[in-house]
């Protein structure tokens, strides 16, 4: 009855390290790890990709899981078992020869059959139904827990293609510099080292592009891990960075889904009690018997009995511990309930922050940076700002777009989160 299927969210937690701008030192000393499997995945993943929507990946999840099918055959086990509700004792073959009639060898065979009496098949049958409902109500916390994970890790594949595109602003940007500033070194508007810092950054930025193919290998096998198929799968790229958040569904079905958990829980319990009070009654036995009587036969009868449990201390005390176990899920269910909802008030509180933050980058900051980009480059250009002011103001804007990628990951996270709390069923 305890047999709980979980799905491990935590398998990739080591890989799914936030996406950064590093410079190529503090790269490798923060990924040396990585290095080899990255390079194995990467080497390995076919061109061709299959994009899919987040509803779609969660479809597919939830049919190729292995976690989920497992619990298919618990929940079909459980319903098999329901046709041994019916349980008789085995049946009694006996057979006596010898001289128990007179001086001569007699046979006597005789077979006896025991029938359980009372509510003992009905309680078995309904015991072994509470089972299946309980392997059911498992299974919808695996799925539960599958589409949280299944979300987080499509959302971390689209916050590392966003940080690709910074990438690729970047790159654009300071090309031009590069060939501004070679522009002005030969015209004798600047010296050397304009040119060489700008190679360096041109460079600098290359690397981190392939740095960040292979973070994007890395976040794609986890939501193929996910999802559990051989075909390389990958987020549809037209879907908006930010998540959609369905405020009024919010921990509705967390709060559903644990209720009717413990509930189950609570009904097994009542019913194993049941059926432990149910076995205190007596079986009847019939019986038929043929035997010879001074070596003549053929002489039979019929046998009746009753087995009555006069040592029924046992089944007495199973029976309360089962009652026992009614009071802990109820326990349980009120603690997790008080868990749950002060899980939703942190959560909510850290949505509204990341909220929040997010909302500035959007109505104010990503203006400012593009303000500021556009700003320096006319102004460098022009010859009106020095070659140090305008690096100064580039680096400005470049990281307010760093974290306006980073400030909607963090919103989309908490998001997730508040939309999926954790579900406590043990």
């Amino acid at each position: 009855m305890k047999i709980q299927y979980k799905i491990n969210i935590k398998f990739f937690a080591y890989f799914a390290l936030p996406l950064r701008t590093l410079r190529l030192s503090e790269f490798l000393l923060a990924n040396k790890v990585l290095w080899l499997s990255t390079f194995l995945l990467v080497s390995t993943t076919i061109f061709a990709q299959q994009s899919i929507s987040l509803e779609k990946a969660i479809e597919l999840a939830k049919s190729n899981n292995i976690d989920l099918k497992i619990a298919d055959k618990e929940i079909e086990k459980q319903t098999v078992l329901k046709k041994a509700a019916f349980q008789p004792d085995p049946l009694q073959v006996q057979y006596q020869g010898g001289q128990f009639n007179s001086v001569d060898f007699d046979h006597n065979v005789s077979v006896q059959q025991f029938f359980p009496l009372g509510n003992i098949t009905k309680a078995n049958r309904q015991l072994q139904e509470e089972l299946a409902k309980l392997a059911e109500k498992r299974k919808a916390l695996s799925s539960y827990d599958l589409e949280k994970a299944v979300t987080l890790s499509y959302y971390q594949y689209l916050y590392g293609i966003s940080i690709q595109k910074l990438n690729s602003e970047l790159n654009d940007i300071y090309t031009k510099f590069l060939k501004n500033a070679e522009l002005r070194f030969k015209t004798g508007e600047s010296g050397n080292i304009e040119v060489i810092s700008a190679k360096a950054k041109v460079k600098e930025i290359e690397t981190q592009k392939e740095q960040l193919n292979y973070d994007l290998a890395i976040y794609q096998k986890q939501l193929q891990f996910f999802i559990q198929t051989n075909e390389n799968i990958v987020p549809d790229p037209n879907t908006a960075l930010q998540y959609v958040f369905a405020e009024n569904q919010q921990n509705a079905k967390a709060e559903s889904l644990m209720t009717e958990f413990y509930q189950q829980q609570i009904s097994v319990y009542q019913k194993e009690a049941g059926t432990f009070k149910a076995l205190r009654t007596p079986k009847v036995g019939l019986g038929y018997f043929a035997q010879t009587i001074n070596t003549e036969s053929l002489f039979q009868g019929f046998t009746a009995g009753l087995q009555i449990p006069l040592f029924g201390g046992v089944n007495t005390t199973k029976a309360k511990a089962a009652e026992i176990g009614v009071s802990q899920s109820q326990l349980a269910l009120d603690k997790n309930k008080m868990i749950l909802s002060l899980q939703k008030e942190e959560l909510q509180n850290n949505f509204k922050k990341q909220q929040k933050n997010l909302n500035y980058y959007q109505n104010e900051g990503l203006q400012y940076a593009n303000q500021i980009i556009e700003t320096a480059q006319k102004s460098y250009a022009n010859g009106d700002m020095s070659y140090w002011s305008y690096i100064s103001f580039l680096n400005q804007a470049i990281d307010i777009k760093k974290q306006y990628a980073e400030a909607t990951h963090s919103y989309n996270q908490s998001a997730i989160e508040l939309q999926f709390p954790t579900i406590k069923n043990n």
